[in-house]
């Protein structure tokens, strides 16, 4: 990614929490990562960050907040945020359709440029889940990515380990990295770091979720034919079936056989080449897949921004001193 004007050391945190419909809530989790309200210093805005996107999802019952700050203030302001997230949701009252463990979800951190390595976003992460674990008492985390030395399991292999996909997952079997064993009133954080992983939602006109599965199998990375960096799941979301990815970012170039319609955006981290698939390209996918079965695709939406977008918008939120730019960026983008 381009090192832009300001010359700034950014990360982004995707902070996913399990509330959306107390839309008051989310926001109060997202301002806990913008002021400092601890002792004389209350309302102070924490220099070097802001929140560029809130995302709510009813059906799901989770948010996104996507938090982007200097590598040395992103610890404190993420976890000010997972603090005021525990405080406020108790996963004994939760429900939603899609999977989840924690109060605080998942916490991934992702370098923006050259000018941070995923190591430097690994010993944060790493330093967020103990912090976390140590702040909040009966809390606990498991770490992925980077921030799980020696071996980097990925986010996917990490949550079937600890029984994330499970419709009722067993706490009391599982053994975090750090805290205690889960507890039902804040469950299970996962923590990690890597490069930047979108999140890209296709919503296909049908209620038939074995369609859905059937065609999150084909696209998925590990599948003969998948597309590379994708991780899915298919969830009945508002009468209909969405196809929910993550797109992780992959090492080098875009496979030749897929890049020969729209470029695969690409950036570079630690001096690496990596790209990601383009949303546009997954939704054609799935589209496709979807009428061989006679069913249509109604629409496709990022959640966020592409790592490019989010160091761009980033640069803009910080250099005209907006700290809740999400109630900004449309005009802005405009």
């Amino acid at each position: 990614m381009a090192s832009g004007s300001l010359g700034r050391q950014l990360v982004a945190c995707l902070l996913n929490v399990s509330e959306a419909r107390r839309t008051d809530l989310v926001e109060t989790v997202a301002k806990a990562a913008l002021y400092n309200t601890e002792g004389r210093n209350t309302g102070v805005r924490r220099e070097g960050t802001t929140v560029l996107n809130i995302f709510n999802d009813h059906d799901y019952n989770r948010s996104v907040v996507t938090i982007v700050a200097n590598v040395d203030s992103i610890r404190e302001a993420v976890l000010s945020a997972c603090e005021k997230a525990c405080g406020l949701i108790d996963m004994r009252a939760h429900a939603g359709v899609h999977p989840c463990m924690g109060a605080v979800d998942l916490v991934p951190i992702y370098p923006l440029g050259e000018e941070v390595g995923v190591e430097d976003c690994a010993q944060e992460a790493r330093a967020v889940a103990r912090g976390l674990t140590e702040r909040v008492r009966g809390t606990s985390a498991f770490l992925f990515g980077w921030a799980d030395p020696p071996l980097r399991r990925g986010l996917a292999l990490r949550r079937k380990e600890m029984g994330w996909f499970r419709k009722t997952p067993d706490l009391q079997a599982i053994v975090p990295d750090m805290g205690p064993r889960p507890q039902k009133r804040f469950g299970l954080t996962g923590v990690g770091a890597s490069p930047y992983v979108m999140n890209c939602n296709v919503t296909i006109d049908t209620r038939d979720i074995a369609v859905g599965r059937s065609i999150a199998a084909a696209i998925r990375e590990s599948s003969p034919g998948g597309l590379p960096g994708v991780q899915v799941l298919a969830l009945p979301h508002e009468g209909a079936v969405e196809i929910a990815c993550n797109v992780e970012s992959v090492k080098g170039n875009a496979p030749g056989h897929l890049a020969a319609g729209e470029p695969w955006p690409s950036f570079s981290v630690g001096g690496q080449p990596y790209c990601h698939a383009p949303a546009s390209l997954i939704a054609a996918r799935v589209a496709e897949l979807a009428g061989r079965r006679g069913v249509g695709a109604a629409s496709a939406a990022l959640v966020g921004f592409t790592p490019l977008e989010c160091r761009g918008l980033a640069e803009l939120a910080l250099s005209q001193g907006i700290a809740e730019f999400w109630k900004e960026q449309r005009r802005l983008r405009m």
